[in-house]
């Protein structure tokens, strides 16, 4: 091969890969240009939609122009005080009652507990009767012996299924024959429901 012929491939040879560098640097550019308008477009929308965000919940806001703090004043009149009701008295003589099992079988036996106080003092020597109200009806039931040192009586309920499963059955107690007090003293009532 001639220098002459080795120079014209060098040449054909240089400018191939001038033209493919070229070539290819050019779609580079054009990928490149491409990535940043797509990137100048999402930054345009993202600009937009945060310019009518910022709109919309301007709308939003209440108005403050020309409004006015227009609170009413109260005043409390002195004599509110002197017109409130009294504390009420606690009673001397109180009582309440329990249940031993307050969800009990259908079939069973329960006890019903009952206490009487005077000042917070148990009351021994006073009488007391119950009356369990079944769904069917009431069923009386005296008290084997009187308060206790206690102050404390029971009652035993055989239930017999006398009151549906998932109903709520309540028992009065009230004491006579209290030491010290004319009358009859009711109690809080007790209750089971059956399952």
């Amino acid at each position: 091969m001639t220098p002459a012929a080795e120079r014209t491939i060098a040449w054909l040879w240089y400018n191939q890969l001038m033209y493919q560098t070229l070539h290819e640097s050019d779609t580079l550019v054009e990928t490149h240009r491409e990535k940043g308008n797509m990137r100048t477009f999402r930054h345009s929308l993202t600009a937009a939609f945060a310019i009518c965000l910022l709109l919309l919940l301007a709308a939003c806001a209440p108005s403050v122009a020309g409004q006015t703090n227009t609170q009413q004043q109260v005043t409390i009149n002195q004599t509110f005080q002197s017109a409130a009701s009294p504390i009420p008295t606690v009673p001397p003589y109180r009582c309440g009652a329990w249940s031993s099992n307050n969800a009990p079988n259908a079939n069973s036996t329960i006890t019903i507990y009952a206490r009487i106080t005077k000042n917070v003092a148990p009351v021994s020597g006073a009488n007391a009767t119950a009356v369990v109200h079944f769904r069917s009806g009431d069923q009386p039931i005296d008290a084997q012996k009187p308060s206790d040192n206690g102050g404390y009586v029971s009652f035993t309920v055989q239930l017999q299924g006398q009151q549906p499963g998932q109903i709520p059955a309540t028992v009065d107690v009230t004491f006579t024959n209290i030491p010290g007090m004319q009358g009859l003293l009711h109690c809080t009532p007790a209750f089971f429901t059956p399952q």
